[in-house]
């Protein structure tokens, strides 16, 4: 979501596409990577001193958080709605060696179910529905996580840095708190908070919030 550069300004239907399967199958379609491919600061923090299982990685993108966790000793589900985006996390995950470590899942979490299916770690990193549909989302992942298990959620706290996007990519930053009405009652906060990150983009360096939602379901 936020790989469009500064000096454009999107139109609100613009930004309403960037929302869909078919704009990340075309972003997605070139030969070179999107992102760098390292793990996201706030998976590894939490994950590391957690005991390897299953986990489920929904909004995979280009599959750098599933290779991290599969290194690490999980088993790992990458989901996402790109097709394109899969294919090219897959091609990643035999790179690294860990392909048999890792499968993967076409959905989209708007209407994502669990379906009986469960996992130890289901995590989601900078995935902005439109219009606070994160709430929702945060409900529809809960469910998949297992007795016991862990849900990490993280994405982009408002922050005036942003002011190149339009109103409604703006709308779809959250901070960690609005997230707790989509937790199911057997679910307990562990975290709840926006985390510093300077992060570099267009050569200019600019301190950023992960908003940053840690919840375990009860055994």
């Amino acid at each position: 979501m936020s790989g469009h550069g500064h000096g454009h300004q999107l139109s609100e239907e613009e930004a309403a596409a960037i929302f869909e399967p078919p704009a990340w199958d075309e972003r997605y379609s070139g030969a070179e990577k999107i992102w760098s491919g390292n793990p996201n600061a706030q998976l590894v923090a939490e994950v590391t001193g957690l005991t390897p299982g299953t986990a489920l990685d929904v909004g995979c993108g280009e599959g750098g958080d599933v290779i991290w966790l599969a290194r690490q000793g999980w088993r790992v589900t990458g989901a996402d709605f790109s097709a394109n985006g899969l294919a090219r996390a897959a091609r990643h995950a035999e790179q690294a060696g860990v392909a048999d470590r890792t499968d993967w899942w076409q959905v989209d979490a708007r209407t994502f179910a669990a379906d009986g299916r469960s996992y130890d770690l289901v995590t989601s990193h900078f995935l902005h529905p439109p219009d606070g549909g994160m709430v929702e989302v945060t409900g529809r992942l809960a469910g998949a996580v297992a007795p016991g298990g862990h849900l990490l959620v993280v994405g982009h706290a408002p922050h005036e840095v942003f002011t190149h996007l339009t109103a409604s990519q703006r709308r779809a930053m959250f901070l960690a708190e609005e997230l707790l009405p989509g937790l199911p009652d057997d679910f307990e906060a562990l975290v709840v908070e926006q985390r510093p990150r300077t992060v570099t983009r267009d050569g200019v360096t600019v301190d950023i919030d992960d908003s940053t939602l840690l919840a375990r379901r009860a055994s």
